[in-house]
């Protein structure tokens, strides 16, 4: 088993040689562990600080593309270069990666597809606004997403291959949130990890503003709400204009039986144009619902072609035991020669 280690990076020379260094080159089921670098256009000496600290790979964006881009980017390196399990930390020295073999646990016990690595929040010096609006967001997701009891907003998860490769990040601001609600929408299982975090006093990269952060991160939620659960979002729409749509109805009724119909037409024609447009909602959400199955179709075969993608990029780098065709120990030499001979080809 290969493990790598991806952390995403912006102008963290500060830390970013502490995170590296404090992280596990030995771990119990795992064979290697690996150290990949992603630099999102830092201005500072983050590169050298990363390779000094013992960095395996280093992966640079020319400019700042925003966390989301350069975590969809790290894990398709990290599957390009053999990996496993994908763990992802934050370079600011926020978790302790001395507990990643706690974190990937139940990926090698063949437990789960993903673990969140979810911190202790009421036991971090957090601003209010920073605390109670993680308590927000886990309480928005897991009340009306149906994500599990976890931290949805910790960046310190891990992954397996194919997770990895099945996860689809649309997102230009975080992937927190939209990957969990992803790996459910397909069957993905998630395992929780306590682990404590450290508090971090300079200012966050990610989070300029709390308003703006909350208006986007809210965007990104509703979003994935709107594409992933579209039957829930304008089934209750529509149930709500129905029910609304009844009362002028009932008004009416109530008229007509004292004998005072005449007059009050304009019930009617309130009722049923709230029934009318609560009608389209349903018919919204069936349509939404008959592109989400092409969407999953397309989501296999999008799987199928990183994997292919991820093998050939493999065989050019000579991980000629790629996971998808991993060698046994009882193979022969000519089996194995055979197998050398069918990659090069």
């Amino acid at each position: 088993m290969k493990l790598i280690v991806t952390i995403p990076a912006l102008n963290e020379a500060e830390t970013i040689g502490a995170v590296i260094r404090e992280i596990p080159r030995e771990i119990a089921g795992i064979a290697q562990v690996e150290v990949l670098v992603l630099d999102d256009g830092s201005r500072d000496d983050t590169i050298g600080e990363a390779r000094r600290a013992g960095a395996d790979y280093v992966v640079s964006h020319p400019i700042n593309r925003g966390l989301a881009a350069t975590f969809k980017l790290a894990l398709n390196e990290a599957v390009t270069r053999g990996a496993d399990i994908i763990v992802n930390t934050d370079a600011d020295n926020h978790y302790d990666q001395a507990r990643i073999p706690e974190l990937i646990a139940p990926l090698l016990a063949h437990e789960a597809d993903i673990a969140i690595g979810s911190r202790l929040i009421d036991e971090l010096p957090m601003k209010p606004a920073n605390k109670y609006g993680n308590k927000a967001a886990n309480y928005i997701m897991q009340r009306l997403l149906g994500v599990p009891d976890v931290d949805v907003s910790t960046g310190f998860r891990a992954y397996t291959r194919e997770a990895a490769m099945k996860l689809n990040v649309l997102s230009d601001h975080t992937y927190t949130h939209e990957t969990l609600i992803n790996a459910l929408d397909q069957r993905m299982t998630l395992a929780n990890v306590p682990i404590a975090a450290r508090h971090v006093e300079r200012p966050s990269r990610l989070i300029r503003g709390i308003a703006s952060h909350v208006l986007r991160a809210g965007g990104v939620i509703l979003r994935s709400f709107l594409l992933y659960k579209p039957m829930q979002v304008y089934g209750a729409l529509g149930a709500a204009l129905l029910l609304l749509g009844a009362v002028p109805f009932a008004r009416y009724g109530w008229f007509l039986a004292q004998g005072e119909g005449d007059g009050h037409v304009q019930s009617l024609v309130v009722g049923s144009a709230l029934w009318f447009v609560g009608g389209q909602m349903f018919i919204t959400g069936l349509l939404a619902v008959a592109i989400g199955w092409n969407r999953r179709m397309m989501q296999e075969t999008l799987f199928r072609m990183k994997e292919d993608r991820a093998d050939a990029a493999q065989t050019q780098r000579g991980l000629k035991n790629a996971p998808a065709r991993r060698l046994t120990a009882i193979e022969s030499e000519a089996e194995l020669e055979e197998r050398r001979i069918e990659d090069a080809a």
